[in-house]
């Protein structure tokens, strides 16, 4: 998993978030154990207390689970990584959205600009450009 952090949200956060996607995305799939809170520290660069935080609201949220000597699993509840996709996605529709309405795009132009969009990315996908 690539790890990406950035100065305008505390670390722990952007983990719980990075995290989120690996789960919802497939990276960590449903019932999979998740490496050790070292070994995901090692790898993202920070703190294992810094992690181990990160990891820890996960489980309060129900995304990952422990098991005493095996540790941490995802969730094998598909409805509630479906909602964490959603919720996610809704996320960035949102802040889309809002950043489009400060450029001065009307709500129709940001609907044609986006269908403009996914027709080029759907032609693009088909003609392997």
């Amino acid at each position: 998993m690539r790890w990406e952090f950035s100065n305008d949200a505390p670390i722990y956060t952007q983990l719980i978030q990075q995290v989120k996607v690996g789960i919802v995305a497939g990276i960590f799939p449903p019932g999979e154990r998740l490496p050790s809170v070292r070994e995901l520290a090692t790898e993202a660069g920070v703190n294992p207390n810094t992690m181990q935080r990160a990891l820890a609201e996960l489980e309060r949220d129900g995304l990952v689970y422990s098991q005493r000597t095996a540790g941490r699993f995802v969730t094998e509840d598909e409805i509630m990584i479906q909602a964490a996709k959603r919720g996610l996605a809704q996320r960035h529709v949102k802040s889309f959205i809002e950043a489009m309405l400060r450029l001065g795009f009307r709500q129709e132009e940001i609907v044609a600009l986006l269908k403009q969009e996914i027709e080029e990315g759907t032609r693009d996908v088909s003609t392997g450009m």
